[in-house]
């Protein structure tokens, strides 16, 4: 088959899939407009999150057998439509979902030890021990939506920490065990101190946590997001930290990344972004969760032989 590498990869992704006989087209700098001219010569396409997969070009793919995203979200992908056209869409989750749980907890120990500020206070020569007193993990009741690769590592993580794990899944079922207790979405907001978000990012979800999400839970909470930025309103967020709802959060991602996850779109940064960036009850990254070396190399090496597959049984 012949593919277009619309994005950059793992090299793996690529040597793979030309010993096994495939064209491999490395047009990295195309535009939108280059792909939609040419995306009828080819039989798949490989992206990240350069652009989305429209019905206008998934139109004009007409050869298209494949459409495959090096990550784990599908979001920028016209899956229903590619699904009628009979395009098989094809992701990696499991490629970076632990090095996405080991980001999650390392995010959540440095907010409960106060680590960004007693790193910061100590460079700048003060050495404040009281005012920088944490937090244990051990005996909180952690609170997971969505159980899928992401939760499920989060969760197996958490095992040796002395915690309690609720897990909900609207879409899943019978997947507790003696440490994970699958739940419903009303015990997560009696009982948990800490909430992890991992969904993806659908119509469903945009914005899932907001105010009233927020306002359901029994207790003051910590909020972890190393979803999608879109799933949480930020504005919501601020105002119930400001009200001593939310005591604190992790977020990885956030409602004003750009399409490709880059950059963030800085015109007009809006207050609620202000308020995040200069509260200490808050740590950010720049969607680095599942952003390792080693995930870089398993998400390409997983996707390739996942490609390989469909091409077989075709």
């Amino acid at each position: 088959m012949k593919i277009l590498f619309i994005d950059s990869n793992h090299p793996i992704l690529c040597e793979t899939l030309l010993n096994a006989g495939h064209t491999c087209d490395l047009n990295y700098s195309w535009t939108k407009e280059d792909i939609s001219n040419n995306i009828y010569q080819y039989d798949g396409i490989i992206i990240r999150s350069k652009i989305k997969i429209t019905k206008e070009i998934i139109d004009k793919g007409k050869n298209l057998k494949f459409i495959a995203r090096a990550g784990a979200g599908l979001e920028n992908i016209d899956v229903a439509y590619a699904k009628k056209k009979g395009i098989v869409c094809l992701h990696a989750p499991e490629g970076n979902r632990d090095a996405l749980a080991e980001h999650a907890i390392g995010m959540l120990l440095a907010l409960f030890n106060n680590l960004c500020k007693a790193n910061k206070e100590v460079r700048e020569g003060k050495w404040l021990r009281e005012e920088n007193r944490g937090l244990e993990l051990k005996g909180k009741t952690i609170g997971i939506i969505g159980y899928g690769n992401m939760g499920a590592a989060f969760s197996n993580l958490l095992r040796n920490f002395g915690v309690k794990v609720l897990a909900y899944d609207k879409y899943k079922s019978d997947f507790g065990d003696d440490f994970i207790i699958e739940t419903s979405l009303n015990q997560i907001f009696e009982n948990a101190d800490i909430v992890s978000l991992h969904t993806p990012l659908t119509t469903e979800t945009q914005n899932i946590i907001n105010d009233t999400f927020i306002r359901s839970f029994k207790k003051n909470i910590y909020i972890i997001n190393t979803a999608r930025g879109k799933c949480l309103n930020t504005a919501d967020l601020v105002k119930n930290i400001q009200s001593g709802k939310v005591v604190g959060a992790c977020l990885d991602v956030l409602e004003y990344e750009d399409l490709s996850f880059e950059k963030l779109e800085k015109n007009n940064l809006p207050a609620p972004f202000q308020y995040l960036i200069n509260s200490e009850k808050v740590i950010l990254s720049p969607h680095i969760a599942g952003w390792t070396a080693e995930s870089n190399f398993k998400i390409a090496s997983i996707l390739a032989e996942k490609i390989k597959k469909e091409i077989k049984n075709r």
